[in-house]
């Protein structure tokens, strides 16, 4: 049993009680004349040692719920189920201070993305809060009518459930108010919208873009890369004799800075991807414009732009910097500077419209320059690909284990992928 104090609970002697041991106390005259009393009205402390050794004295108004506090206490000290309230007593502010630099980090953009959840929701809505004073109807009604779309929800909510979680380990709560929260039912595009654009619809498109580029859209359109894949291709990662490249890097956006990253979105990421004459080409006219280096610099060498294939238009020309200083432009494209070029060019095809999100009401202009990647997918069902090579050549994870195209399904995979791209033939059929 733990420790208990005699005389326990006691009365505390009161400043305003006229009973004979609170006058003797607090004589009167000194602290006020009050009416005498024959039982004295002080608060009741329930004294006793928490789990770390020290001696807490909360005050009750009668001697039966002091006791029963310390029956409950001692019993939860005795069971290892005790919670110091003071320790739940801190902010969520001050508890994200002490929570986050504990976090197993993970890749830049899932760090920046919780960072964003943190400062646009959980730190306005709770930071002021104390742990052990929200509840869970509380977090129902914040997610429910405050934080708009489903993915959104289910990050924040899951972000906001871990920092609960690690509360509850660490003992400052005693229930977890983040646990079997609903979010809201998904809503559905319309079929039209998740429709990619047609090979026509791409044709149109290319015409009315800049000229320099157009092989961008068309390695894009040839290989179904993904944008930070394509725009962070190497020299030393093409090989234009047995015409294939190899995804072993992507760019990333971090905060603003564009940067490099070793994996791409998944272990299926790495691959070797086949390429068509016209995926050729569109390499050769880059090599021709900017002769690339054939070196393979280390990542943390940082972005070394003379080995990129496909650049701005603006690379290696000089600009004046904040200090008034010339410094030469690396050239690495950025979805926001391509996105002016693409606007421009799908109204002028004539194939831009505004999609509307069901979830969030946001709107956004079809097509995107990610869904080339979705026309690629379609080109090659059509050909017969089965959707095991098609999510192989692709870079998507799947159930089993994913290892390098080569190794996965032979180079009997590439041959059949390019032939496919080529003729549109049919290889074999879907099962």
């Amino acid at each position: 049993m733990a420790r208990s104090a005699g005389k326990n609970p006691r009365q505390k002697r009161s400043k305003t009680c006229g009973c004979p041991l609170c006058l003797e106390e607090y004589p009167p005259g000194k602290y006020r004349e009050r009416p005498p009393r024959r039982d004295c009205k002080g608060r009741w402390q329930a004294r006793y040692w928490d789990a770390n050794g020290k001696q807490r004295g909360p005050l009750f108004d009668s001697q039966k719920e002091a006791q029963a506090h310390l029956n409950n206490v001692r019993k939860a000290i005795n069971e290892g189920t005790y919670h110091d309230p003071k320790r739940g007593s801190v902010t969520v502010d001050d508890w994200w201070v002490i929570w986050w630099p504990t976090v197993k980090k993970k890749a830049v953009t899932t760090t920046n993305r919780r960072l964003s959840c943190w400062k646009v929701h959980i730190q306005p809505k709770w930071g002021g809060r104390k742990l052990n004073t929200i509840t869970w109807i509380q977090v129902q009604d914040w997610i429910t009518n405050e934080v708009t779309g489903r993915e959104t929800q289910r990050k924040v909510l899951d972000l906001f459930r871990q920092m609960m979680v690690a509360a509850l380990r660490d003992r400052r709560i005693a229930v977890n108010p983040a646990l079997d929260i609903e979010i809201t039912e998904p809503k559905g595009k319309h079929p039209d919208d998740l429709i990619p654009p047609t090979r026509e619809q791409a044709a149109l498109i290319r015409e009315h873009l800049t000229e320099y580029y157009r092989p961008l859209m068309v390695f894009a359109e040839e290989t179904g890369m993904r944008w930070g894949e394509y725009t962070a291709l190497r020299l030393c990662n093409v090989d234009l004799e047995g015409e294939t490249v190899k995804v072993k890097e992507v760019l990333i956006d971090d905060l603003g800075k564009i940067r490099r990253k070793q994996a791409p979105k998944t272990k299926a990421g790495f691959r070797t991807v086949p390429l068509t004459p016209a995926a050729v080409d569109a390499i050769k006219v880059m090599i021709a414009k900017w002769d690339p280096a054939a070196t393979e610099s280390p990542l943390e060498d940082g972005m070394h732009p003379e080995e990129l294939i496909f650049r701005g238009p603006l690379s290696r020309t000089k600009r004046k910097n904040k200090e008034g200083e010339k410094v030469e432009l690396d050239g690495v494209l950025t979805r926001p500077n391509f996105r002016r070029q693409w606007l421009p060019a799908i109204k002028a095809a004539g194939v831009a419209r505004l999609v509307k999100d069901p979830e969030t009401g946001r709107t956004e202009y079809w097509p995107r320059v990610h869904d080339l990647r979705h026309t690629f997918a379609t080109r090659l069902k059509d050909a017969g690909v089965p959707e095991k090579d098609v999510q192989v050549v692709m870079g998507h994870e799947r159930g089993g284990r994913v290892t390098w195209l080569y190794q996965h399904a032979g180079p009997e995979l590439v041959e059949e992928v390019r032939s496919a791209l080529v003729s549109g033939r049919h290889l074999r059929a879907v099962s």
